[in-house]
């Protein structure tokens, strides 16, 4: 075979706070020689998600942290360009986990064949990938909404949050989104069809998600913490479920919030009110829901009842400054880094 390198971002160090740019180096290396059954890929899209700030970080979490030196992981859209694998022929597009790398030597049997003819490639590591998952095991395993419920879902923009509030008016809830900043107000009711959505820096946050929950708050679907679910918190009914997705307000913290809400007043409000809370990971769902998330997400999507949108940066050498605007907000809908050509399209 010819001759190919890959361009790598690599963590360097750990970031304290924001990632900095010194925190990664990049590099440029020869890909190895394919063995029998191997696919040689180039990378399309590189899906950047929040739980990557918890792989940079050496904390005890529910999965080992990125070594340093070691290329950032990620999953990707990939198109085969050489291969030893029958079933992975040459032009074939895929879904790997690759991480954040211009292309990548892999066995053929740890990625998945896409079909561009069904839907854009891009929406395997969207709205028809793991974000969309995420969105529908949490929501309808944990928070379980019925009928007329009211719905909270924080981050509502984002690839998980707006699935969640689609999900939930599908099923006949009514949804609350809470977003950042006037437009993605304006995107969360004109585009995604929520119910209401509220603007979290608004100085009457509280007083404006007490008048959008007048029968208090169901199912609060949690991807932010912080001020946000405090606030949330205040509103849920007894029995009220709340499925717990993220803690992105605090992934970059060094400190303590000050003001921040202490644990034994949280759990009397879980007490008094006979709350549920379960945090999960969505590839515990995999094994007995993802076929059941296919089939319904995708007929949602073709449909028009669920409704996405993808935010793409272009160039790989963008990808940590995209990442920093990701943990403060920056992007509307799923973000992506275009790492190379996308011919599907």
């Amino acid at each position: 075979m010819s001759t190919t390198t890959s361009t790598q971002i690599r963590l360097a160090r750990r970031p304290v706070g924001e990632p900095a740019d010194s925190d990664f180096t990049t590099d440029t290396v020869e890909v190895p020689e394919l063995g029998e059954g191997d696919v040689l890929l180039r990378t399309v899209y590189l899906s950047l998600d929040p739980y990557m700030r918890g792989r940079m970080s050496d904390a005890e979490s529910y999965a080992d942290p990125v070594e340093l030196g070691a290329v950032m992981e990620g999953s990707t859209v990939c198109e085969v360009v050489e291969s030893r694998a029958d079933n992975r022929p040459v032009g074939t597009f895929v879904l790997a986990h690759t991480g954040w790398q211009s292309h990548a030597v892999v066995p053929a049997r740890q990625t998945r064949r896409l079909d561009p003819a069904t839907a854009p490639i891009s929406t395997a590591v969207g709205v028809l990938g793991m974000p969309g998952f995420t969105a529908y095991a949490g929501l309808l395993q944990i928070g379980r909404p019925q009928e007329g419920e009211t719905v909270v879902v924080a981050a509502a923009a984002g690839p998980v949050g707006s699935a969640v509030g689609q999900i939930a008016k599908a099923k006949g809830a009514r949804s609350v989104g809470i977003a950042g900043g006037a437009e993605k107000v304006r995107i969360l009711r004109e585009e995604f069809g929520f119910d209401v959505a509220l603007d979290h820096r608004s100085p009457d946050f509280a007083a404006e998600l007490k008048a959008a929950t007048p029968d208090g708050v169901d199912v609060y679907f949690e991807n932010v913490a912080g001020t946000v679910g405090e606030a949330v918190m205040r509103r849920m009914n007894p029995y009220g479920r709340i499925p717990v997705c993220g803690l992105v307000a605090d992934y970059n913290a060094t400190e303590a919030r000050e003001g921040a809400e202490p644990g034994p007043a949280l759990l009397r409000r879980v007490l008094t009110k006979s709350l549920t809370i379960r945090g999960f990971i969505q590839n515990e769902f995999v094994a007995d829901h993802h076929e059941d998330f296919q089939r319904d997400m995708g007929a949602w999507v073709a449909d028009g009842t669920v409704k996405y949108r993808e935010d793409v940066v272009d160039g790989l050498e963008n990808a940590v400054d995209a990442f920093r605007g990701l943990l403060t907000g920056r992007n509307v809908g799923k973000l992506l880094v275009q790492v190379g050509e996308d011919p599907s399209r």
